[in-house]
């Protein structure tokens, strides 16, 4: 048989193939044919090779059509009567997990939907922030919440009563600050990481994403959630002073349509302090449901309690003549002995617990639509009762002969319930030759709460107690009473809180970020917020309300001059309304007083200096005005006269350096100060509390080989002053941590962490003159991690 009849007969047999197979096409029945038998027939085989005929399989979803294996499937596909070719399509995963939505891979993340409410790029954000990774919070292992940000840039750790976390960021100092999964936790209470997909700390007024207050920036909590990824992980941990932990993170897709996550740990602990201990636990279920690919709904609970010992710290140092701006003085430490104790074993206390109910619909229109709606109700009971120094002539401080100290008390109660609810639309189109991304949307509000205070007076009658600042535990007892006026026989001048409150917020946005090149952005948006707060002073039965319309502009222009590299240039506005961060109680006073405002310009650089390091550095200028100072002639009243400038510099290198080492870099130069004074004491030309004019931190971990892997990590931090009168300067100091790692199998590894290794005494934060918390001494901890 020649070649040329051979090649005709191939031609032929083909033909009818393909005319067999559109037929079945035709029909809707799909077909299986093997490689061997494809192989057959392009040997020239004289008769048609077998076909599988296969039932149609069930379309749960949309779907993308399977490959065609020749040019008449091709066609078909085009067609109406295209059908799923054999074999299947693969099965698709659940849902894009955490890390791969985010570009999240070790210490770098590519992308955040946090600034801006919707998934974008961090060289496309022209704010200055950082995003702390799940990596990172678990390799550095630190105890508290705000201790991570010790490697932010611009951020400094507030004492916080000894009882909550509370920032200062940019000069800013706010105990109400904090988000989590982009909304409003402003409790104050102490948050663990156990649940934490991520941390992102935004510096700046946010005021277009998250409403009032965050002049200075703020943090957010991205939540672990069902994604559908399959995680079964089970950590145990001891360490210093007694401390023992464990967790649970347990996940995975159940169906096509079901996914859940449960996340659980307890720890319990002493402290380098006498007397200390904390026991705080957590369990937070989660399920992701997904009707179809283009929504999701996401539900999640969370039951969490924190209990531990209330310290505000030690004393600063009594002069003779007393200190001034001019003549500082230091903290006082008995015989250099940082563990000392100012306060009560058994009194002193602070108590959280925390149950929260959260809801999450996304959903896509495939039109260049999309839409996120969320709630969360939160209901916080929050308690505190502490003995600290305070009081007496020198409001605390040890007396300059060494030979007395005043001790005071009191206990607080700020339950609070907060319903959110926000509504975000993204929507992408062209008009003409410009590209949009347009962000609206609506955020809903209501928080109700009590803030009830009774003053501690002591066995001799007085509200006060005067110990030896050598042993200055105090053991006895304390009658705590609530006091109405101020003429009481125990001293006390100042009537308690006792206020019911609620707030209600309506706030709407508009966000359009316009591409007018590959080269060039420009973002323009704006936000309206309605703050209707009414309370009733519980001493007098008075009721006051008072309505704030307040519109916050934002600006940027965004330069690109290659993809991997942005130069912006940003203005914002925020405000914090007179009733203050907790909002707790309304006076004649704050009834008429403006709101707080603050005008940030900034101009940085962010640069992907490989696909896995990201530099940013940014120059700002932030003004802060309306601040409150009383007036001496008209108590109850205030001058809108105080205000604070604050300039800096800020840069940072998070991500991978090379394959084997990872980096965290953050270096910060703030010059914060006092421009219109707030008080008698804090006027124009102090530094603003507890900032320091040069901070710098760099985490570093290197992986040698498959199974070991270490960590150095180096802190320092400036000189700075407890309160803004400056006059009790904190030195600075340099801290050194480090972690060893060992991946034993896939199964089972390891970590040792050591915090301060060459157990440097320092001064770490302060909440007030004579309210000062020493740093934790060298602190071990050993945790073994099984994976299954």
């Amino acid at each position: 048989m020649t070649s040329t009849t051979q090649a005709h007969r191939r031609i032929a047999l083909l033909a009818k193939l393909s005319l067999l197979t559109a037929s079945y096409l035709a029909l809707g029945v799909p077909l299986a044919t093997s490689a061997a038998q494809a192989q057959s027939a392009q040997a020239g085989a004289s008769s048609l090779p077998p076909v599988t005929v296969t039932p149609p399989a069930t379309r749960r979803r949309r779907s993308a059509p399977s490959t065609s294996h020749n040019t008449a499937v091709a066609r078909g596909r085009r067609t109406q009567t295209a059908r799923r070719i054999a074999p299947p399509a693969a099965a698709k995963p659940f849902a894009e997990s955490q890390d791969a939505r985010t570009g999240t891979s070790g210490y770098f993340t590519n992308s955040t939907s946090v600034a801006t409410r919707t998934n974008t790029a961090i060289v496309n954000i022209p704010q200055s922030l950082n995003v702390i990774t799940r990596e990172q919070i678990r390799d550095q292992n630190y105890q508290g919440l705000t201790d991570v940000t010790r490697y932010v840039p611009g951020v400094a750790v507030h004492q916080g009563e000894g009882n909550r976390d509370e920032l200062v960021i940019r000069g800013v100092d706010s105990s109400a600050n904090f988000f989590v999964n982009g909304f409003r936790d402003d409790v104050q209470y102490f948050r663990d990481m156990y649940n934490a997909q991520s941390i992102e700390v935004l510096r700046g007024p946010s005021a277009l994403t998250f409403g009032r207050g965050a002049g200075g920036g703020l943090l957010n909590r991205t939540l672990k959630e069902a994604d559908g990824n399959r995680v079964y992980e089970a950590t145990a941990q001891a360490g210093s002073w007694g401390d023992r932990r464990v967790s649970l993170d347990a996940g995975q897709a159940i169906n096509d349509n079901v996914a859940a996550r449960l996340n659980v740990f307890y720890e319990g602990a002493d402290a380098f302090r006498d007397f200390n201990h904390l026991e705080r636990y957590g369990i937070n279920p989660t399920v992701t449901l997904k009707p179809d690919d283009n929504t999701k709904i996401k539900l999640g609970y969370e039951y969490f309690h924190d209990e531990r010992t209330a310290d505000r710290g030690n004393p600063s140092q009594g002069l003779p003549g007393g200190a001034t701006r001019f003549n500082p003085t230091t903290p006082f430490a008995p015989n250099g002995d940082l563990s000392t104790f100012f306060g009560s074993p058994s009194l002193n206390t602070a108590q959280a617990t925390v149950q929260t109910g959260m809801a999450i619909i996304e959903h896509d229109f495939e039109n260049g639509l999309t839409v996120r709606n969320g709630t969360i109700a939160a209901d916080y009971q929050k308690f505190y009762q502490n003995v600290y120094p305070t009081g007496g002539p020198l409001a605390g401080a040890v007396n300059p002969a060494d030979t007395a100290v005043n001790l005071g008390a009191y206990q607080h109660t700020t339950n609070r319930d907060n319903v959110f609810n926000q509504t975000d639309f993204t929507y992408k189109t062209w008009t003409g030759p410009l590209f949009h991304t347009v962000g609206f949307g609506t955020e809903f509000g209501r928080q109700t709460g009590v803030d009830i205070r009774n003053t501690g007076v002591f066995p001799n009658g007085t509200n006060t107690i005067v110990q030896n600042p050598f042993a200055p535990t105090y053991l006895g007892p304390v009658t705590f009473l609530h006091h109405f006026t101020g003429t009481n026989s125990d001293g006390v001048t100042t009537p308690d809180s006792n206020s019911r409150y609620a707030l209600n917020i309506q706030s709407g946005y508009l966000r359009d970020t316009i591409e007018i090149s590959r080269a060039v952005q420009i973002i323009a948006g704006a936000r309206f917020d309605r703050y209707d707060m009414s309370a009733t002073d519980m001493n007098t039965n008075i009721d006051r309300n008072r309505v704030d319309n307040l519109v916050s502009p934002q600006g940027a222009l965004i330069i690109k001059p290659i993809d991997s590299m942005s130069v912006y240039t940003a203005y914002s506005i925020s405000f914090l309304p007179a009733s203050g961060d907790q909002f707790s109680a309304l006076n004649d006073g704050t009834l008429i007083l403006q709101p707080q405002r603050f005008e940030n310009v900034e101009l940085g650089m962010k640069w992907n200096v490989n696909p896995k390091l990201l530099f940013s550095t940014a120059v700002y200028n932030l003004n802060r005005t309306n601040q409150p100072i009383a007036d001496g002639n008209n108590p109850g009243f205030f001058f809108p006269s105080g205000s604070t400038l604050t300039r800096g510099v800020e840069a940072s290198l998070t991500g991978y350096v090379t394959e084997q080492w990872q980096s965290s870099l953050a270096y910060a130069y703030t010059d914060a100060k006092i421009t219109g004074a707030t008080s008698a004491t804090v006027v124009p030309g102090n530094r603003v509390q507890l900032v320091p004019y040069n901070q710098f931190a760099w985490w570093n971990k290197y992986q040698f080989t498959p199974m070991w892997a270490a960590a150095l990590g180096v802190i320092y931090f400036g000189d700075s002053f407890a309160s803004s009168d400056d006059t009790v300067r904190l030195p600075g100091f340099v801290r050194f941590d480090a972690a060893v790692y060992a991946k034993i199998d896939e199964t089972w590894s390891a970590q040792l962490n050591v915090e301060n290794i060459f157990d440097k005494g320092y001064w770490a934060s302060a909440d007030g003159n004579n309210n000062i918390s020493p740093g934790q001494g060298r602190t071990v901890r050993l945790m073994a991690r099984a994976r299954f």
